[in-house]
């Protein structure tokens, strides 16, 4: 398949990471000139998958986490990928307020809230071999024309 656009990143599992994270991808996502509420679910989304990836993944030892986005047409998808212990039950993993770290103060919530803000999510683990979390987004076109595009217009 041929894309439009792709960027990679990769960076260690330190919580410090996860609004770099954030940023990297709404930049990379702003060239289809998303809503302010499409960017912020973006973010969002991508903030649970790194988190998840941070907080389960590695437990407290750093390893690498990399994102790779693909913009095909209006569609951008994100793939969030990890190398650590996996997950044994995804369909577990996914039920809502379920969590393996409620020591941590950990709501649960994060796979039902990738679920809920991008149009599609699947999760591949293998225990032992890490896990990738790829989510798609439909942005729409924005039909809207600018006071400053409109003027470009005219011209």
């Amino acid at each position: 398949m041929s894309y439009d656009n792709i960027m990679k990143v990769e960076f260690l599992s330190k919580s410090t990471n996860e609004g770099f994270a954030r940023v990297a991808v709404a930049a990379f996502v702003s060239q289809l000139d998303p809503t302010i509420e499409e960017l912020s679910e973006i973010k969002t989304a991508v903030s649970e998958a790194v988190t998840n990836s941070i907080v389960h993944a590695y437990d407290d030892e750093l390893g690498m986490i990399s994102i790779s986005a693909q913009i095909k047409d209006d569609v951008v998808t994100i793939q969030v990928k990890d190398k650590g212990r996996g997950i044994e039950n995804i369909a577990k993993a996914k039920e809502p307020l379920f969590t393996t770290k409620p020591d941590l103060e950990r709501s649960g919530m994060g796979f039902t809230i990738m679920e809920n803000f991008m149009d599609k999510l699947v999760v591949k683990s293998e225990v032992g071999k890490g896990t990738t979390v790829t989510m798609s987004k439909r942005i729409k076109k924005n039909l809207m024309v600018s006071p400053h595009k409109e003027r470009a217009l005219a011209n």
